[in-house]
């Protein structure tokens, strides 16, 4: 990449919408952003100015219905340019902005919209309405929904209008007001593995001094293309993906749905993406079941080509010594690796997974094919980004250094702190949980539970409240253990238990079509003792590296997915543990009768 950054110091842009401004000021006919026609087709470009001009049309309908500064609006849809118009307008006027998943509960949206006190509501269309009419009386605070897409009659609801319709033909110039960098800009409800959701309180500094930091560790430049998957309601997308775009003037596509990634990645062609761990250990599963079905030659070169581009990092990393079978590279780049980098548009410059951790095994394999992968690790309360690794000190194994700007430390039983101007001002109407998440000396408690090298490196060991004390006093973190069982291609889903119990047991999502092929894939019948027995040797494999204690004795097997839509996974695709243990309580407690 030799274009030259042009990244907006915070103390320029003064907060997110005057960000947005200095960007059109610098970039006026750059790209901005490119969207897929409604046929699917690609792309249209819009430049920065013309952004400018149709968020100036969003901002001029906000304040056709009477919006002071500081109140809340809420919006519900997929990843979009109606997303990004929407949030730059109602910032420019000083409104808090509350992103809800596009396909969130209705249990979970009516409990936030209640809680934040949101005005005004944005949805997409019909999906969202049909949750939007279980719990329609108890959103009294709302007194306009406007959505995208048409989704029923007008006097359906006295609040609803289209879109089309609520937004003027015209308008003035983009309005970025004069608002303070500390003053509140959004309120973002962590989705939560287990509880209600705490709306997490960001304000303009916090998230700019993020985006800057982030941006100093891995750069991005105004000829970069990003693809936009992650929810934007997440504040890894939000930051990463969408604000530092702006602060770098990159250009932003977003994905047209979960399902069409792979073809968006092929058409869009990318060279920056940001992802969770989950996308690319997907991608993992279908190499290994295409090479399980291939011939043994194929996995053979494949396996050299893994073991010779590992070495090929370790060497760029001055980790490793030079070898004269190095020269043999670019055959099997050709042969190998740029197939498998083709999967994701063969442009990709760098590919940023965070949100949870990364297996080991999935992420040596991208490496090695020559896909410059850093892990990052962030939580929503600190706007997101704590660490992450750079592009010529990547040490997969951790998270990286903290960016600039942030502290860390251990604190008892090894739990990470964190300070700095990235940590949030609080959480929403909860004095009670700000005082239990941040010290007086403002250190942010992160219940995760880290170590840390001389080098300052951030290694993520598990989680304080999700460890599992076996009734022998043994404790295990779980998701070590899920994440080894789930690079088996057999099992789509892991889900380890096991509080207060003698053994380890867990429920597997099983992917049916790997199960239905030869080659000793398990053949009984699933929920038989055979098929049961054939489960847990396959998982004893993947399990030879864990001490006794940390076995699995006992699997119950499914074969529906467990997805967001059912309450099971979060938004980023977390599982939801307590949920899960709900839902399989019976199943559970059959894995332990008669101990």
């Amino acid at each position: 990449m030799n274009t030259p950054t042009d990244i907006i110091i915070p103390e320029t842009a003064g907060n997110l919408p005057g960000l947005f401004l200095e960007r059109v000021r610098r970039s006026p006919h750059g790209c901005a952003y490119k969207r897929f026609d409604p046929q699917g087709r690609c792309c249209d470009t819009f430049s920065w100015q013309e952004t400018a001009r149709m968020a100036a049309r969003w901002q001029e309908a906000l304040q056709r219905e009477g919006l002071a500064p500081g109140d809340r609006v809420a919006l519900m849809l997929r990843n979009s340019l109606e997303w990004v118009l929407f949030d730059l307008a109602s910032l420019g006027l000083a409104l808090v902005t509350v992103p809800l998943y596009a396909m969130d509960r209705p249990d979970s949206l009516a409990f936030i919209l209640e809680e934040s006190g949101s005005r005004l509501l944005l949805i997409e269309g019909a999906e969202q309405w049909e949750r939007i009419s279980e719990v329609r009386e108890r959103l009294d605070s709302l007194v306009r929904i406007v959505t995208v897409t048409p989704v029923c009659q007008p006097e359906c609801d006295q609040r609803l209008v289209e879109l089309a319709d609520w937004l003027p033909p015209e308008a003035g110039g983009y309005d970025a007001g004069v608002w303070e960098p500390g003053s509140l800009a959004t309120i973002v409800y962590t989705s939560g593995t287990t509880g209600n959701p705490k709306g997490v309180m960001l304000s303009h500094a916090n998230i700019l001094s993020n985006a800057h930091a982030a941006l100093q560790r891995v750069p991005l430049y105004p000829d970069d293309l990003l693809l936009s998957f992650l929810p934007l309601s997440h504040s890894l997308e939000r930051t990463a993906g969408y604000y530092a775009a702006i602060m770098a003037g990159a250009c932003v596509t977003h994905v047209r749905s979960l399902e069409t990634i792979p073809e968006d990645l092929a058409t869009v062609r990318p060279t920056v993406i940001v992802s969770v761990p989950r996308i690319f250990e997907r991608a993992h599963k279908r190499i290994s079941s295409r090479l399980t079905a291939g011939p043994r030659w194929k996995r053979l070169l494949f396996r050299l080509t893994v073991e010779l581009g590992w070495r090929r990092f370790l060497h760029r990393q001055g980790r490793g010594g030079w070898s004269p079978l190095f020269l043999t590279w670019p055959l099997l780049e050709r042969l190998v690796a740029q197939r498998i980098l083709d999967g994701l548009g063969g442009r990709v410059r760098v590919a940023i997974s965070g949100g949870a951790p990364l297996d080991p095994e999935v992420a040596r394999l991208f490496i090695a094919m020559g896909l410059t992968l850093p892990q990052g690790y962030g939580l929503t309360q600190t706007s997101p980004v704590v660490s992450v690794n750079t592009l010529d000190d990547n040490l997969p194994a951790s998270v990286g250094r903290p960016v600039a700007g942030v502290e860390v430390a251990l604190g008892e039983s090894c739990e990470l702190l964190i300070r700095g101007p990235n940590v949030m001002l609080g959480y929403w109407r909860n004095p009670a949980a700000t005082a239990a998440a941040i010290d007086p000396d403002g250190w942010f408690h992160s219940g995760d539970q880290a170590g840390i090298d001389d080098a300052g490196h951030i290694f993520i060991t598990g989680r304080l409240k999700e460890i599992i004390c076996l009734s022998n006093g043994e404790k295990v973190p779980p998701e070590e253990l899920e994440a080894a069982i789930a690079g088996d291609p057999l099992f789509e889903q892991v889900f380890v238990v096991g509080e207060g119990r003698p053994y380890l047991a867990a429920l597997v999502v099983i992917n049916e079509q790997e199960r239905l092929k030869p080659a000793g894939r398990p053949g009984a019948v699933l929920g038989s003792i055979p098929a049961e027995r054939e489960l847990l040797a396959r998982i004893g494999l993947r399990m030879a590296r864990f001490p006794g204690y940390a076995q699995v004795r006992r699997v119950h097997a499914v074969t529906a997915p467990w997805d967001v839509n059912d309450g099971l996974m979060t938004a980023t695709l977390k599982l939801r543990r307590r949920e899960l243990a709900q839902r399989f309580a019976a199943e559970i407690e059959g894995l332990y009768e008669g101990h």
